[in-house]
């Protein structure tokens, strides 16, 4: 028997929601969703649990994950019960569901806590650097160390778990019987999804939005691989320098774009951003703009006498890899690539 919390919608609310019970099922949003079809009522079946509290069922669903926010849900509600900002409440709520340490939900739902997580982060790199006499070679040692086992660890100790529980929620819990092989043959959806996004071009005015993501995706992994494994700051190979820098670039544009839109809210998607849409998008900028300047000055022999750069640097490089890669919006891409894994599995299963 499902079972019905009350309160849900006022914790949905935490999250982003708005007046949950504006709706009255008339169906608009589902007649122009892209994703519906005779078997699944998008947007409207996910708003209908939400206002009956069925997070039982919420949790085992996948369909928060598959919607992309084009935004027409929004636009054509006649009572502006914003289904599409619902389903990006959701998928904040799923998120700090998975996560098994907690983090996620109370760095949702609170800005003082965000603020005050970024703020100690910020102290420790600035104590860090005090504690090494602020010599810039070895600060920039151990930075490009901190890289390697932040990935690593982040990747391995919560993403992964986090992942392991979606899958229980998902596909275990509800009895999913998919052979072993389906999971092997799936693969390739779950890795085309992961790097093109591509069924954002469901969405028809999406398709900018689409190629920026495509470009931001590229750009953002080729710049950790440069870093981290090809150690650009440190690198005197010329294609190593100037693969950094177009990287950097791109990073820094596109992001740069995605604020400007933001700020003049020229979409639906833009026009309820979250503090966590905001701490993404921000800090991508930032981390691109930043290592593009710190090669800038190391070419330039100006950062032994500009270590703040560095040190700036490396704070945004550390909150972004212990905050916001493991508990905000970053997550949101790879819950959203396992989802379209999932549901392939699951169709394995139901053939």
């Amino acid at each position: 028997m499902a079972r019905i919390n009350p309160d849900f919608t006022d914790e949905l609310k935490k999250y982003g929601a708005f007046d949950l019970n504006a709706c009255y099922n008339c169906g608009n949003c589902t007649a122009v969703c892209a994703l519906s079809d005779e078997d699944n009522s998008f947007p409207r079946k996910m708003v209908r649990y939400s206002v009956l509290g069925l997070e039982g069922e919420i949790k085992s669903s996948l369909h928060p994950w598959l919607c992309y926010y084009c935004g027409e849900c929004s636009t054509t509600c006649p009572r502006e019960a914003d289904p599409g900002e619902l389903m990006m409440s959701l998928r904040r709520w799923l998120t700090a569901t998975y996560d098994w340490t907690g983090l996620s939900g109370l760095l949702y739902k609170s800005v003082a806590a965000s603020f005050l997580a970024f703020l100690f982060l910020a102290i420790m790199v600035v104590w860090f650097g005090a504690y090494e006499s602020f010599h810039l070679d070895t600060i920039m040692h151990f930075g490009h160390y901190f890289e390697m086992l932040a990935i690593g660890t982040v990747l391995l100790l919560i993403l992964l778990p986090n992942i392991i529980h979606m899958w229980w929620l998902t596909l275990y819990k509800p009895g999913t019987k998919a052979p072993i092989s389906s999971y092997f043959t799936s693969l390739g959806e779950l890795i085309v999804h992961m790097f093109t996004q591509k069924r954002t071009l469901g969405c028809d005015e999406n398709r900018l939005r689409w190629f920026e993501h495509f470009v931001l995706v590229l750009g953002y992994l080729s710049l950790l691989f440069t870093t981290v494994f090809l150690n650009w700051f440190e690198s005197r190979n010329l294609f190593v320098i100037i693969l950094g820098y177009l990287e950097s670039i791109i990073i820094f544009v596109v992001t740069f774009d995605f604020v400007r839109r933001r700020l003049k809210k020229e979409a639906e998607i833009s026009k309820h951003a979250h503090l966590s849409d905001w701490l993404f998008v921000i800090w991508l900028f930032l981390m691109g703009l930043s290592a593009f300047l710190v090669r800038l000055f190391i070419d330039a022999g100006l950062l032994h006498d500009n270590l703040w750069l560095y040190l700036v640097h490396l704070i945004i490089l550390v909150q972004w890899a212990l905050l916001i890669v493991p508990f905000g919006k970053w997550t949101h891409f790879l819950y959203r690539s396992f989802a379209i894994y999932f549901e392939h599995i699951k169709k394995t299963a139901g053939d």
